[in-house]
């Protein structure tokens, strides 16, 4: 089975990001980076796949020469190779925009499974893998729990995360893009030996195509500004309750 596992570099959660002077996106010089933690769930999927029914796990990712930093981390996880569309232009890039340049770079490999984070921890679009289903002519289940693979039939069985508690189990055929949900998996991490032999793994870097422009685009990105303010509510009590009620329904939105 050839899987192919898209991961993306994000702030780490602890970073005190400052906004750039378009007002566009972060500094990147004032942030430290990480794998999207969604995606490393993917990741481990994947390599657990690869160990049940054999093949080879491909992690691709998009964006500028610092993301070689979770590729590698990703190699010594247990992947056996990588592509990297080098692009600064896809650092806030959108969907659209990176599951085209993933698509670019994937479509020749013919993989049987791509699997995704269900989102990203900075955009959180929970869009890309969609869209790259669509881009790439796959079947595709989001908000994946648990993944069952028939690789000579080329059908796999999924468990989908539903509202309320509830879940949902549906066949689809490979090929085909999975979203994995957070805790689908106990994540492994690197070891001496895999970080050694991720040294020696091929990361192939590719240019992105033509098709990966982004459709959205960011008008202006601030901090929230600290307010101390007081409102008083005159009239009589109940119809100062009221309105009270209609402030925190309407306006704050904390109540239903």
């Amino acid at each position: 089975m050839k899987i192919a596992v898209c991961i993306k570099q994000v702030p780490t959660r602890d970073t005190q990001p400052r906004v750039n002077d378009a007002g566009t996106w972060i500094r990147d010089d004032d942030a430290t980076f990480e794998m999207n933690e969604p995606d490393a769930y993917a990741l481990e999927e994947a390599l657990r796949l690869k160990e049940k029914h054999q093949g080879e796990v491909v992690v691709c990712s998009a964006g500028p020469a610092r993301v070689a930093q979770v590729l590698r981390e990703a190699l010594a996880r247990g992947a056996d190779r990588a592509i990297h569309v080098q692009s600064d232009a896809l650092v806030a890039a959108d969907a659209f925009a990176v599951s085209g340049a993933l698509a670019g770079a994937m479509g020749d490999d013919h993989f049987d499974l791509v699997l995704t984070g269900l989102q990203s921890d900075d955009h959180g679009f929970a869009q890309t893998g969609v869209i790259l289903a669509e881009r790439l002519g796959y079947s595709h289940a989001t908000i994946v729990m648990e993944v069952e693979a028939d690789s000579a039939a080329k059908r796999l069985r999924v468990k989908r995360e539903l509202e309320g508690g509830w879940f949902q189990w549906i066949g689809l055929p490979m090929p085909a893009v999975l979203t994995i949900q957070s805790g689908i998996n106990q994540l492994r991490y690197a070891t001496l030996k895999g970080i050694m032999a991720a040294k020696k793994k091929e990361i192939r870097a590719v240019a992105a195509s033509d098709d990966a422009a982004s459709r959205l685009t960011i008008a202006r990105l601030y901090a929230p500004e600290k307010t101390n303010r007081t409102r008083l509510i005159d009239g009589p009590p109940a119809q100062a309750a009221a309105e009270l009620l209609r402030l925190l329904r309407e306006e704050a939105r904390v109540i239903a």
